[in-house]
């Protein structure tokens, strides 16, 4: 019960770090989809096009060293060779990445179909995201959480608000100061957006800079070999996650008829939004329990932990799912007022359930994590995303979004099954089956009765909820209470 205790407490602190600044970021969504910013859906379809690179550029410029971090920071006697071999290397490679992109811009734009000017802001976010990688991976092996936290949410906060001052009123301070005519360009919102987001991400590097005057500067060629070949299972796993994220608005943008590519992402993309409850709170959980995973992986409860962490993660996964779709009809009046997005609703339930089995695989991947057979990660996350891939090219050009939302839950569910059977054969953890199978069962039913029969009758709705949480309660009295006690 302690280390459970422990657990939750500091997946409560990083789900601040990710819940908080992503409820802000769902102020953006409000903002950059309303008629007065951007003029029509198309343009927010440039937009989300743009930060689908961005997900896959991440993943590249990490190249799996922040959980080769953790596996070796836990492992090795030298910590501080580990800590100061994985800063150097992604120094240093995020500083060719930066060169040679910005060298070969121009091509870039050509591959991608983005304005080379964006481009360039691209390169510089990314460089300063990779350069926080390890800084912000060091605070949480320490167990700094509310540092990580503050640090996180003066991120988003500063992104905010420049958007805020940017988009809406830098354009009435020029018209009535000629002093603000030097900062305003017409027509230039998309460009305001990113900048505002460069802005943020240099200023959460700045923050950070003092870790980089505390290393050594050792760098253990040796070491570094043996964190790449760990990394680089993470990292394929990372670029087959990403495909699966994001790779639907690349796919949308490619296959759909030009007059109508942009405008599908955009809807596509914003109600999307809505669905990121469930990775809110599976990223938040992930966050709490990778460190846990490795720190307790040798103890005596271990699986018995692994199987209740399972367990409570489908619990509040299931009432997250069904509380969401109840509600998901004033959500999106809070949170896309614009009626011009409303006709993609129809994918928020598919994908809250996705990020359900998503949430479910990162839970079940303990085994090949603490097992050093990461390889396994890739092969699976691989699966996933040919999943995504072939769903997507396929069923595009006749389903559009339909199919790109489809795909997602198609690919996470054959993800956390695939990960499941596996785990059966090389690290057997007790998970009680029959119980989070009913959770499952009772929030996908009442959800699926409520968004297609029931909609909008939040008497029905409520209802359904509290006979899920009867259940639960029914079946996990005893655990809940000493839970709530401690």
């Amino acid at each position: 019960m302690g280390i459970l205790k422990t657990l939750y407490k500091q997946t409560f602190i990083y789900g601040l770090a990710t819940v908080v600044p992503k409820m802000l970021s769902f102020l953006l969504v409000r903002l950059h989809t309303d008629k007065a910013v951007l003029e029509n859906v198309a343009d927010y379809g440039d937009v989300s096009l743009i930060f689908a690179y961005f997900v896959l550029f991440n993943v590249l410029l990490a190249y799996g060293m922040e959980t080769a971090f953790f596996r070796f920071l836990n492992s090795e006697q030298k910590k501080k060779s580990v800590l100061s071999t994985s800063a150097i290397s992604l120094v240093l490679t995020s500083i060719l990445v930066l060169v040679i992109g910005y060298f070969f811009r121009d091509q870039v734009s050509r591959i991608t179909h983005i304005d080379t000017d964006y481009i360039v802001l691209v390169l510089w976010i990314l460089f300063f995201d990779a350069l926080v990688i390890i800084p912000f991976a060091y605070l949480r092996a320490m167990g700094k959480p509310i540092k990580y936290t503050v640090l996180k949410l003066l991120n988003v906060v500063l992104n905010l608000g420049l958007n805020v001052v940017l988009l809406l009123f830098l354009k009435s301070w020029a018209e009535s100061s000629t002093f603000w005519t030097t900062f305003y360009r017409p027509n230039f919102e998309v460009h305001y957006i990113f900048i505002a987001n460069l802005v943020a991400s240099g200023v959460t590097f700045l923050t950070l800079i003092s870790f980089y005057f505390k290393l050594n500067y050792n760098f253990d060629a040796k070491l570094w070999k043996q964190m790449l070949r760990y990394a680089f299972p993470v990292l394929i796993a990372g670029i087959a996650f990403s495909i699966n994220e994001t790779f639907d608005r690349i796919l949308l943008e490619r296959l759909l008829p030009d007059n109508l590519a942009k405008d599908a992402i955009g809807t596509y993309s914003a109600c999307y939004k809505l669905a990121l409850f469930m990775m809110l709170f599976a990223t938040a959980y992930r966050l709490g329990i990778e460190p846990f995973f490795f720190s307790n992986a040798k103890t005596k409860d271990a699986k018995a932990n692994y199987a209740k962490i399972l367990e409570f993660f489908v619990i509040f996964g299931a009432l997250i799912l069904l509380t969401v779709v109840v509600f998901v009809d004033i959500l999106k009046l809070i949170l896309i007022p614009n009626e011009a997005y409303w006709e993609a609703m129809t994918v928020v339930p598919i994908l809250l359930l996705a990020y359900l089995f998503l949430g479910v695989y990162h839970n079940l991947s303990v085994w090949y994590k603490i097992t050093d057979r990461t390889k396994f990660g890739a092969y699976i996350s691989i699966f996933g995303a040919l999943i995504t891939l072939l769903i997507n090219i396929i069923f595009i050009p006749k389903f559009g979004y339909m199919a790109s939302a489809i795909a997602t839950l198609f690919a996470y569910t054959a993800m956390a099954l695939t990960s499941y059977i596996l785990g059966k054969k090389y690290y057997s953890i007790p998970y009680n089956l029959k119980k989070m199978g009913l959770y499952l069962a009772l929030s996908i039913i009442f959800s699926a009765l409520s968004f297609y029969l029931f909609r909008e009758q939040y008497f029905v709705g409520i209802l359904f909820i509290l006979i899920l949480m009867a259940a639960i309660w029914v079946k996990e009295k005893t655990f809940l209470k000493q839970l709530l006690k401690s």
